[in-house]
């Protein structure tokens, strides 16, 4: 069985609209930021008021679960003809779409490539192509129009793509160019006309959605479509769900970091799949240390889930090292997602707790605010087994500034307090 640890990896002004080409090859470089919004998000249209905070880590963490099988069907895949995608992340991103725009809140997921939005009317919220004067549907002759998102030729020759995720989610459609807007933080709207994205009129979810915006490294996906306005380069900064404030996803050159801190580390990725793929080569808890076996590219690091999953042999013996560091007498996850729980009385211990986390070319600090969570009224960590990949969630990338740098291929950390980013 294939063993991966990998990284997979987002408003409209009413004052200064600035619009950029959408695939001009002599463009200048800029930078612009947005905010992200966690789905749990109190500021999320689709939160839901009754659950307790406890109550929604589970389910995040539930989410990460099936998200997982989702990504290791992705990576043992063999026909390359039906690409399936590990399906939504975990953050929603304002995107309005068309002329006069109509806003809407999709899934910015770092494990997926094609942007859709919901355009048919059985939907909450949709986009109605009709209704924008900028909106221009492909056909099969486009250059857009191949690969294996692309179904076929409707009967009137428009170019029909079809996205199936793993836990059997679908969106079918035409694809279609639009003016996309985003709301810069900056307090200047962004605007970039004839933008690649599925219009979706058959799409079947089990939770509500707008849509996906793909930002792995495929043709079709934002960061590709935009990469000579923004040199190849995007971050993101992402805040505690306790914070109340809105994590930002940076574009362009203002995402490159530097100075005192800042680690990087290659990324690779695999022939089936265009996830980002770290190389992690250990932990350590002090000063005891525990090797990964596997080689490079054997982590993902994904922004769309929520815990940190490592191969279970390797899980065991971290498992081992925190328990001697800890001390104490553990509790158990009534829930069972959770493999290692404290009570309150650990809590000290736990505190005082750092892990290191030693990417090649980097060594990632992690102090216990990353690494353990407050459930109910557990202490747990947030790192869990798999039998099949490992992949580096979003609860320990918080207040890190994590940036991609497409053309030099890697992948830079910098810890960060991202409420005041």
């Amino acid at each position: 069985m294939q063993k991966l640890f990998c990284l997979s990896t987002l408003i409209i002004s009413n004052l200064v609209l600035i619009a950029y080409g959408a695939a001009s090859p002599k463009s200048v470089p800029f930078s612009f930021s947005i905010n992200l919004i966690h789905v749990d998000s109190p500021l999320s249209p689709f939160h839901n008021h009754s659950l307790t905070s406890s109550e929604l880590l589970r389910l995040a963490a539930h989410r990460s679960a099936t998200r997982i099988d989702q990504f290791q069907k992705t990576l043992d895949q063999k026909a390359v003809q039906s690409t399936i995608y590990p399906g939504r992340g975990e953050f929603l991103m304002k995107l309005s779409i068309g002329t006069p725009p109509v806003e809407l809140y999709p899934t910015a997921d770092t494990g997926s490539e094609l942007i859709w939005v919901q355009c048919s009317p059985q939907q909450t919220t949709f986009f109605d192509p009709s209704a924008s004067s900028t909106n221009q549907e492909l056909l099969c002759s486009s250059q857009s129009c191949q690969g294996t998102l692309i179904e076929g030729c409707s009967s009137s020759n428009e170019c029909v793509y079809n996205v199936t995720y793993a836990d059997r989610s679908q969106s079918r459609g035409i694809l279609s160019t639009d003016t996309f807007t985003f709301d810069s933080t900056a307090g200047q709207a962004v605007a970039f006309p004839a933008s690649v994205f599925g219009c979706g009129y058959d799409t079947r979810f089990p939770r509500p959605t707008d849509g996906i915006v793909g930002l792995d490294i495929g043709p079709l996906s934002l960061v590709s479509q935009l990469s000579d306005q923004i040199d190849r380069k995007f971050s993101y900064c992402l805040v505690p769900l306790s914070s109340g404030a809105t994590s930002k996803l940076r574009f362009g050159p203002d995402a490159i970091m530097s100075g005192a801190g800042v680690v990087s580390t290659p990324f690779v990725t695999k022939s089936n799949a265009n996830f980002y793929c770290l190389t992690l080569e250990g932990i350590s808890v002090g000063p005891e240390r525990t090797q990964t076996p596997q080689g490079q590219g054997n982590i993902i690091i994904d922004s769309g889930t929520t815990l940190t999953y490592l191969e279970t042999s390797f899980y065991n013996e971290l498992e081992a090292i925190v328990k001697e560091t800890i001390g104490g007498q553990t509790e158990t996850d009534p829930s069972g997602i959770f493999k290692l729980c404290y009570g309150a009385q650990s809590a000290a211990a736990i505190t005082s707790l750092e892990m290191v986390f030693h990417f090649s070319g980097a060594d990632l600090l992690l102090q216990s605010d990353r690494t353990f969570q407050g459930v109910d009224d557990l202490i747990c960590m947030n790192i869990v087994p798999n039998d099949a990949l490992s992949i580096f969630g979003n609860l320990v990338q918080v207040n890190f500034q994590v940036e991609y740098d497409l053309q030099a291929r890697q992948v830079s950390f910098a810890p960060a307090d991202c409420t005041q980013k």
